[in-house]
């Protein structure tokens, strides 16, 4: 969720009536389409298929024109590439597909997407880049199938300063029986270590455990989008509700105390007064973390150019880790940091069989060679979720911790499939209002649920021409 991506708005979830702030969004610019085959528009396979694959990144077209010149090389395959322009690639996929040959790799951008072109997506179930996924909950896939494979996932959680909950653990008065932040494995370690720091605050040299919890509109997205997906995760998981059919006509909020556990804590154990909170920033609370005034703070991975590049910034990379967003719903310990994508491949199931696996195989080689293996982490700059990249990926250590809570056995990813399907960016920002009011005293907390659920209601009832 870079700062432009998120400015900007993802294209295809624009398109989707999904106004979501992920950092896979399509930030390159540009109003005409580009086209890239290492030999021609025909890009043909043995056995007389083809590979078409229309690209979703502006960004990274240069780097698949070396990848395609690559595998024609070794494999002898042509395989063209079309990337779209910024903002359109609803559109150009379905002109696309709409042609003789059309493209045989495309990309959907979640349930919903699916739910657009699911007669277009073949089964990958015993595809490889399926059974090698690290986290196969990440799919989109029904009881029926897998419909779509994320090959590039990003995460977020309560990110922490190593050395100051060192000097932390270092006390002779601490309260907590553990000994590394490492071991907060529940709510109840992560609140008894919070609230035992505030009253060591002085002697920690911080302003206050958390970065200030910014509230001001349009910098809110933490919380009412980022934050508020946790709790119907959860709640969409125990219900059983089926988001491929899109965006649910109602909510009830079943965890919304859980939630505000969580922002209860960040409220009261922060750097800032909460009466300051409508008025701060994203890059007041980085900058607060990257100078050590604050020991934790809720963001993701594309977060640590804004640790690193601010001046006087006091955090080592070998000190930035990550916890999940523990609230006290039963059964998180299961679950480690929230991670998604809103990029998933998926294979033109109208494409003949011979085609299908031509486009498949190039996937495969591009994430399991050591050549693609260089060029997705290196050049396209992914973190991609394939256990054929176990200690390999970007090099910034909140990537890192990305590929490794995905690494780790018996704990499983928190989906962002929730916030996919939240009705409109009206309802994040109704909340997000609420929300200042709860932190400023000005509503209470069973207003605030009560109001977010009888507007989900709304929202999600509206014509699609209003949202």
């Amino acid at each position: 969720m870079n700062t432009v991506g998120r400015r900007v708005g993802l294209a295809l979830a624009a398109a989707l009536m999904l106004s979501g702030l992920a950092a896979c969004s399509n930030t390159g610019g540009g109003t005409t389409s580009t086209s890239t085959s290492a030999g021609g528009a025909s890009s043909t396979a043995s056995g007389g298929g083809y590979v078409y694959f229309l690209n979703f990144k502006p960004e990274v077209a240069d780097k698949y024109a070396a990848i395609v010149k690559e595998y024609k090389a070794e494999k002898g395959v042509d395989v063209k590439v079309v990337t779209a322009a910024s903002g359109t690639y609803q559109q150009q996929l379905t002109s696309e597909m709409a042609k003789s040959q059309p493209p045989t790799i495309f990309q959907i951008n979640g349930p919903v997407g699916y739910a657009t072109w699911k007669d277009y997506c073949a089964d990958l179930t015993n595809s490889d880049l399926y059974k090698h996924l690290s986290d196969q909950s990440l799919a989109v896939s029904t009881s029926s199938g897998v419909w779509g494979v994320p090959y590039v996932v990003e995460g977020y959680g309560i990110i922490y300063n190593d050395a100051i909950m060192k000097k932390y653990f270092a006390l002779p008065n601490k309260k907590v029986s553990i000994t590394s932040a490492a071991q907060i494995t529940s709510w109840d370690l992560l609140q008894q270590v919070v609230t035992d720091m505030t009253a060591n605050k002085d002697a920690l040299g911080i302003t206050g455990v958390f970065s200030n919890t910014s509230l001001k509109p349009g910098e809110d997205w933490r919380w009412q989008t980022h934050l508020t997906d946790v709790p119907l995760f959860y709640e969409f998981s125990a219900d059983k509700v089926d988001l491929t059919k899109g965006t649910p006509a109602s909510i009830k909020f079943t965890y919304a105390d859980n939630y505000k556990n969580l922002f209860d804590l960040y409220l009261n154990n922060s750097t800032t007064a909460k009466t300051l909170l409508g008025s701060k920033t994203v890059d007041d609370s980085m900058a607060e973390f990257a100078l050590g005034q604050s020991a934790m703070i809720q963001n993701g991975n594309w977060a640590w150019n804004s640790v690193k590049d601010v001046q006087g910034n006091t955090v080592q990379p070998g000190d930035v880790h990550m916890l999940p967003l523990y609230m006290g719903i039963p059964g998180e310990e299961g679950y480690g940091i929230p991670i998604g994508t809103e990029n998933y491949f998926s294979i033109n199931a109208k494409a003949d069989a011979a085609s299908q696996k031509a486009s498949l195989d190039f996937l495969t080689w591009l994430f399991s060679s050591d050549y693609g293996k260089k060029a997705v982490a290196n050049d396209l700059g992914f973190i991609a979720p394939f256990d054929w990249f176990t200690g390999a990926g970007p090099a910034d250590p909140l990537a890192q911790e990305v590929m490794a809570w995905m690494s780790k056995p018996n704990i499983k990813s928190v989906s962002w499939s929730a916030f996919q399907v939240m009705p409109n960016q009206d309802w994040k920002n109704n909340l997000g209002a609420d929300l200042l009011s709860y932190a400023q005293g000005q509503m209470d907390w069973p207003k605030v649920v009560s109001t977010a659920v009888s507007d989900w209601s709304k929202q999600a009832s509206a014509p699609a021409s209003t949202k």
